[in-house]
């Protein structure tokens, strides 16, 4: 029976087949222009941009020049790459414009939508951000786009890591800036730790279109981004506790592969108790009590670190190091640690060298991060699965743009067999039948291990003939998967999520010319190889295309439906014919972990036989069922972690807005003077009771809190004992003093020196402060939801407690940023300043504590590149070194003389 939804969809097709052919009327535009644009000679066509821009100035909007704009690019393109957009990638470019996520298929050409609709919004000045899930891709399609942009008039720049802050400052100001997720949001905190507004890299978030859009705002975004500076190292606790772990038995502790989590039972606990006792580090009498929380932490790292991860597949062991590898695109990451020392107990685990921890400084979520954009697109294969996820948190909508060509692909049902044996089995002697009849095979699999796992079978079976994409070779991966559709070719890879790289049928003829040519002179020599190689694709691809295409063999089905569709939409690219099918067995941890009991249940009563499979639609569905549970559970934690991170983001907010104003002011006395005054109040208050007698005041307590507070010794004593005194008069005698010595303080200092002064203290109490109030934070979350057994609300009591500590936070600025002021004095020889710690930038992730740190090169500036003026420019000057303001004294003398006493 059909449904009336069925019925109307039928009739005027679904709401994103409406969405999709509202468009036309734009494209027709477009194509209207073609000619005309065409017969324009290159700098007539490069001078339209200087056209666009004088009508935007002239109070056109950006939607009123879409269609001459994107006409422009369109022949632009067709010069410069040799590539024409076609219609649907016309849509694709005006859905992003439209701020909104446009699902194309892989090799529909995203990368040269996104140009389209970066080349109008560009236009008006403010800068596009195009985001990559990593820095080889960023700067790829940034040197290639570039050529167009660079011939329409306009900048381009990349950020990737290992830049200094002069030059992604220069990067951001272009007109188009490419970078990837973590430095965008890297750059954004560490902008927010300057002291000076001229050290800032980021000019403004005003558009953004992100690539992988489901790798970045929903995988990634489990993981808040952190900055943080190391503690003390305490290598040898975690040796001593790594060192008991394998002394457990299995009873002494529960593991939950589901959950990723491990606890020891009683007997375990008792155990512990007796071996931490003996190496003098328990505390009390139980390992519970609230002076050995520290231990219990270290103690859950090493057994999370023995049983729950594993090497070669979670991470590996290089050079001496812990290397984590990616679970969504199977790659290593160097430099990413995992959280709250459980790096740390890996380290221990493997006997490897034990870095130390790190304190979180600041920290964002990609989602607040993103969301701060004033306009937010994004492009992917995938993005159907999560559209809820995109609509809910980030007010994106996900749009279906129908492919150039017709799919051709056929996806075979599952096959499902008993055990991981029988079902590498199957796939090997798939694998050698479709090697025999010339079709190239792309194997995707989970994970490092199970990659080497088939390979060494495939060896073993006496084939040789294959390549291994894993995190092992990730640096030749780009030139391995542009040659895996040539026929006969076998690759094997871990996760192709993210990959950048088409898999072209007969081979990626850019990729073989950049290699094959490389070093070459131009000539008649190059010229003659050139022709041979375009030749030899072609004639690959026709008995490619021959053989029925690219077969994708999946060795089994991963959490996430998005990263099975991506593997198989690998295959079928622009209309090519191709195959997909998946192999799984009872052993597979989606379905020991996540599938249903019933479903072993009932094929153990089909009474399958060894080396048979089960092939049926409903396995599949079953299987998906299974997907969509973990896939609605890590939705859950990112919804959770936002939750949180809101009550955190508008503090974060307040706090960078007044860090901002604070740089921005040419003087601050007023702002000094405020928080003076009100810590008056606050003592006044303490002090002296409401409608109390004098005889009642606190006196002494006053005095003593106005000598910490205004370093005043002042005969409060005796005002007290003065006939006829009220409150008043001592709030105003206490003001008049303080502003006396404030006063005389600024008139000695010289108002350009007190307001460096008043802005450095002003600024590096506000960060000390903040740095506390995260950690104070982090830990308030670690506890709240127990309060869910006293039938609280653990979001509404974080809420309301963060609030209360935010309030402290602010009072407790006044209080130390007036007592550091009222001490504050001018020395003829400062003590040299020590140099700051080194921060580390980290992406952590919520569920596992994984962390992606780097560190930011230290900004040096040559004397000659400073201007005395602007004290932007001076970059760090040492305490010896010649002021650079021009006066003739050493720096410690000058803008660097001042000392808190």
């Amino acid at each position: 029976m059909v449904s009336f939804g069925g019925i109307a969809r039928k009739l005027f097709g679904s709401s994103n087949d409406r969405r999709v052919r509202s468009y036309r009327s734009r494209i027709s535009d477009i194509a209207a222009l073609e000619d005309s644009v065409k017969t324009l000679t290159d700098t007539e066509l490069a001078a339209k941009t200087v056209e666009f821009r004088q009508q935007l100035a002239d109070g056109k909007s950006l939607d009123d020049i879409l269609a001459p704009a994107f006409a422009v690019v369109r022949e632009a393109s067709r010069r410069v790459l040799g590539m024409r957009p076609f219609d649907v990638q016309l849509t694709g470019g005006m859905i992003l414009h439209d701020g909104a996520i446009a699902e194309m298929k892989t090799g529909e050409g995203k990368t040269l939508v996104a140009t389209l609709p970066v080349y109008l919004n560009a236009l008006a000045g403010k800068g596009v951000h195009v985001v990559t899930v990593n820095d080889y891709l960023a700067q790829r399609d940034a040197a290639t786009m570039a050529k167009l942009y660079g011939f329409l008039g306009l900048t381009t720049g990349v950020i990737v890591h290992g830049l200094d802050d002069d030059q992604r400052r220069a990067a951001y100001a272009c007109d188009i800036t490419y970078a990837t997720n973590n430095e965008l949001g890297f750059d954004y905190l560490r902008d927010n730790m300057k002291y000076d507004r001229g050290q800032m890299v980021q000019r403004g978030h005003n558009f953004a279109i992100v690539d992988e859009v489901d790798s970045i705002l929903v995988d990634e975004a489990r993981t808040p981004l952190i900055i943080s500076g190391p503690l003390d190292d305490r290598s040898d606790l975690y040796t001593t506790i790594d060192a008991f772990i394998p002394m457990l038995s299995a009873e002494d502790y529960e593991i939950d592969e589901k959950q990723r989590s491990a606890n020891f039972s009683e007997g375990g606990t008792e155990k512990l108790e007796k071996l931490l006792r003996d190496a003098g580090l328990l505390k009390g009498e139980s390992l519970y009590d609230v002076e050995n929380v520290a231990i219990v932490h270290h103690i859950n790292n090493a057994l999370k670190a023995h049983k729950l991860f594993s090497r070669d597949k979670d991470y590996i062991v290089r050079n001496g190091e812990i290397v984590i590898i990616d679970e969504f695109t199977g790659r290593m990451m160097p430099g990413r640690r995992y959280s709250e020392g459980q790096h740390q107990a890996l380290e221990a685990k493997e006997k490897v060298q034990i870095q130390p921890e790190n304190q979180t400084l600041s920290s964002i979520t990609f989602q607040n991060y993103f969301r701060m954009y004033d306009k937010l697109a994004g492009m992917t294969g995938t993005a159907s699965t999560e559209a809820e996820e995109f609509g809910n948190i980030y007010g994106l909508e996900v749009v279906e743009v129908p492919t150039n060509l017709p799919i051709q692909r056929i996806d075979e049902d599952d096959e499902v067999y008993r055990s991981g044996e029988e079902k590498f089995k199957a796939i090997i002697e798939e694998i050698k039948a479709a090697h025999a009849r010339n079709q190239p095979v792309l194997v995707g699999t989970t994970s490092i291990e199970k990659s080497e796992l088939l390979a060494t079978m495939l060896r073993q079976a006496g084939f040789e003939a294959f390549s291994v994409l894993n995190a092992r070779y990730h640096e030749q991966e780009a030139y391995i998967v542009s040659q895996a559709g040539v026929p006969g070719a076998v690759t094997i890879a871990t996760n192709m999520a993210g990959r950048g790289t088409d898999i072209q049928l007969g081979g990626n003829i850019e990729m073989r010319l950049e290699r094959e040519l490389e070093g070459m002179e131009p000539g008649p020599e190059r010229d003659a190889l050139e022709a041979s190689i375009r030749a030899d694709v072609k004639e690959l691809k026709e008995k490619a295309l021959a053989a029925g295409g690219l077969f994708v063999i999946a060795t089994e089905r991963h959490e996430s439906r998005r990263i099975d569709n991506q593997l198989r939409g690998r295959s079928g690219r622009q209309g090519d014919p191709g195959r997909s099918k998946f192999y799984l067995s009872l052993q597979d941890d989606l379905m020991r972990i996540f599938g249903s009991d019933r479903m072993e249940g009932m094929l153990q009563k089909l009474g399958l036989k060894e080396g048979e499979a089960i092939v049926h639609p409903w396995i599949n569905k079953a299987l998906e069922r299974a997907q969509k549970k973990v896939e609605a559970r890590n939705f859950d934690i990112r919804k959770n972690l936002l939750k949180y991170d809101d009550v955190t983001n508008d503090q974060r907010k307040v706090i960078f807005e007044q860090r901002i104003e604070l740089m921005d002011a040419t003087d601050l006395t007023e702002t000094v003077e405020d928080m003076r005054h009100e810590v008056i109040e606050m003592l006044v208050t303490k002090h002296i009771p409401e409608r109390a007698y004098a005889e009642q005041w606190d006196a002494a307590g006053l005095k003593q809190g106005v000598q910490q507070m205004l370093n005043l010794d002042l005969p409060i004593e005796e005002w007290v004992q003065e006939e006829g005194i009220a409150e008043d008069d001592i709030r105003e005698r206490l003001t008049t003093a303080a502003d006396a010595v404030a006063k005389d303080r600024a008139e000695r200092f010289g108002p350009e020196v007190m307001t460096y002064v008043e802005r450095s203290v002003l600024l590096q109490t506000l960060d000390g402060l903040w740095r506390e109030h995260i950690v104070n934070l982090d830990h308030l979350r670690s506890v709240v939801g127990f309060r869910g057994y006293a039938q609280r609300d653990p979001l509404q009591e974080y809420k309301a407690e963060a609030f209360e500590l935010f309030q402290a936070l602010l009072a407790n600025l006044r209080e130390a940023v007036t007592a550091q002021l009222m001490r504050v004095e001018l020395v003829r020889d400062a003590p040299e300043t020590p140099e700051p710690p080194l921060m580390q930038a980290h992406h952590l992730d919520a569920t596992t504590g994984e962390d992606e740190f780097s560190q930011p090169p230290l900004l040096t500036v040559a004397a000659e590149d400073r201007d005395p003026v602007d004290q932007s420019t001076w970059g760090k000057v040492g305490r010896n070194e010649p002021c650079p303001c021009g006066s003739g004294k050493k720096y410690k003398h000058c803008h660097g003389a001042f000392e808190q006493v």
